[in-house]
């Protein structure tokens, strides 16, 4: 009979097990949640627990406890750290107020993080002149990206492009003036083979247009403005050279340049003349005849 009491105290002693449990998993991320055990003027907190396949097979079926979610007041526990395989887990969750615990709640069935769930990645198509750019979210280290791209009218032709890196902008094509581009993305993840669906197509047209259409007009200009230039020179040219062969300008010899002004050597030439004027005399035929024989 006492035996029959002590279990009876025992049994009231417990706390109700955590019940609904079950595991949140998208894009790699995975939560375990529960129902609250409620207890009027106390405070309940929980603890988790998880097992591998190699703790069940090697390891004498023991249990490790979760660190970030010994007892916690949360009804959530983020065990994404913790499922590091791509093998069968197992979980379980106790409450406990200080004074009693209640037994473990344990998950149904086993969990594989190779059922989580893919999304497609948020991404952003941009048209930057005519080049084709997409903006991808970062999701994580173990996620890729495959890009889908195409003219639109022409999903026949499409292109594709894996993206590892998301930290900067992706360049994808440079694109023709006038015409839509179309993009489609879906996420990967190597180290359990799935991919996601395809996200939404976005489709961006190439801008600058007119911009070509100008900067072709200004460069025209100024390739028939250096012609134009180009045929004035060669035609000068042309000129001087024809003036010159038929045409040649006579120098004359430092000899018969004159060193002084016109006006000058008429002058100096005027004063010579009267000079020997006044030195002209009439001499004697006898004087003459004998500066002759002299």
């Amino acid at each position: 009979l006492f035996i029959y009491f002590l279990g009876i105290l025992g049994e009231d002693a417990l706390l109700p097990s955590p019940q609904n449990i079950s595991i949140l998993s998208t894009n790699m991320r995975h939560f375990l949640t529960w129902s609250p055990v409620t207890i009027q003027g106390e405070t309940v907190r929980y603890s988790v627990e998880f097992q591998g396949e190699y703790e069940r097979e090697y390891a004498n079926e023991s249990w490790i406890p979760i660190c970030e979610c010994s007892l916690i007041t949360a009804t959530v526990c983020n065990i994404t750290e913790d499922i590091s395989a791509t093998v069968a887990y197992n979980l379980r969750v106790r409450a406990d107020t200080g004074a009693r615990r209640s037994q473990w709640g344990t998950l149904k069935g086993f969990f594989n993080r190779i059922t989580t769930s893919l999304t497609p990645p948020p991404m952003k198509v941009i048209a930057d002149g005519y080049h084709l750019l997409v903006e991808l979210k970062d999701m994580g280290p173990a996620f890729q990206f495959c890009v889908l791209y195409w003219k639109k009218g022409q999903e026949s032709r499409m292109h594709w492009k894996m993206v590892k890196d998301v930290s900067s902008t992706v360049h994808l094509d440079t694109m023709e003036a006038g015409h839509d581009y179309c993009v489609k993305a879906q996420t990967y993840v190597e180290t359990i083979n799935r991919s996601s669906s395809f996200s939404q197509t976005q489709c961006v047209r190439a801008q600058g247009g007119r911009s070509l259409w100008l900067v072709t007009a200004m460069i025209s200009s100024a390739g028939f403005a250096l012609a134009a230039l180009t045929l004035l020179f060669l035609a000068w040219k042309t000129s001087k050279i024809f003036q010159y062969s038929c045409c040649p300008i006579a120098v004359l010899p430092d000899t018969l340049k004159a060193a002084e002004p016109p006006a000058q050597l008429i002058l100096c030439g005027n004063e010579e003349a009267e000079q020997c004027d006044l030195m002209v005399c009439v001499m004697p035929s006898e004087e003459v005849l004998r500066l002759w024989i002299q």
